[in-house]
């Protein structure tokens, strides 16, 4: 099996270049399942309804996401009508919340695979722990399927924790939140694909997808007119996976691809 999965989709910018270039790359990588992180695809806070629906005709197969799932007022909504093609933190609200973090793609078939959605809590909002809520949910999912489990967190020592603590047990723990594609792919030890953070699909001439002179503004000034997406060049971050067998991760390759440029035209929810 071979796993395609980009990091954070960030405003109009992210949401094109996903559009544009999710079908090309599954063809290219041969990737049975793409995984995308979709928390900020709507004007860079959140995910509208109709941005998922764009996303998932363009070829994406599930949408995680992290902390900014709640930014928008009709969250509920969303979470509440999807058919288990958005996920969000399941350690965010647990059961109480609409929605949940964990689903099967391809449930009963060989190419079933295991999806975990989790948050972290070092310099993230207050949740459950990562670490148990992992544990309990991957008992509730079938046994002998590859699992991947998104780590939606800020600080790296709590994600490269996370992947040492599932090695063996999980195929693959990928970081999102950061925006920063980090080098530092590898399969552990006990077969668990590894990388810190995927990066994003966004504009890269701003500040992790932020018109750059706007938060240049909050750094100094403490404060700022409204975060918009920055203008020009964008791309599209992720991982490639291939998963043997047993369930086990053989290998992980970084990806990286040029996205149609940003325009003054994009700073809204389009």
């Amino acid at each position: 099996m071979r796993i395609l999965i980009l990091g954070d989709i960030y405003g109009k910018p992210g949401r094109r270049a996903a559009c544009e270039l999710a079908g090309e790359l599954r063809t290219r990588w041969g990737a049975d399942w793409v995984i995308a992180n979709g928390e900020n695809a709507t004007a860079g806070a959140g995910l509208s309804a109709r941005h998922r629906n764009g996303l998932l005709a363009a070829g994406i197969d599930l949408l995680t996401s992290g902390n900014h799932i709640f930014a928008r007022p009709d969250w509920i909504d969303l979470l509440k009508g999807d058919d288990g093609t958005v996920l969000r933190p399941h350690n965010l609200g647990g059961d109480a919340l609409p929605g949940k973090g964990w689903t099967v793609l391809g449930a009963g078939t060989p190419l079933a695979l295991g999806v975990i959605n989790l948050a972290g809590r070092v310099f993230m909002e207050p949740g459950d722990c990562p670490f148990r809520t992992a544990d309990r949910l991957l008992k509730q999912l079938p046994p002998r399927i590859p699992v991947l489990v998104d780590i939606h967190a800020e600080a790296t020592s709590e994600k490269i924790a996370l992947g040492w603590y599932l090695d063996g047990r999980a195929t693959a723990v990928v970081g999102s939140h950061t925006h920063v594609q980090t080098a530092d792919e590898r399969v552990l030890p006990g077969g668990t694909a590894y990388i810190t953070d995927l990066g994003m699909t966004g504009p890269r001439d701003g500040v992790l997808g932020v018109d750059r002179q706007l938060v240049i503004d909050r750094f100094c000034r403490g404060f700022s007119d409204k975060f918009r997406p920055a203008f020009g060049d964008v791309v599209l971050e992720g991982v490639v996976i291939d998963i043997g067998s047993d369930g086990k991760a053989v290998s992980i390759s970084r990806v990286r691809e040029a996205g149609p440029a940003a325009t003054a035209t994009d700073d809204g929810e389009g």
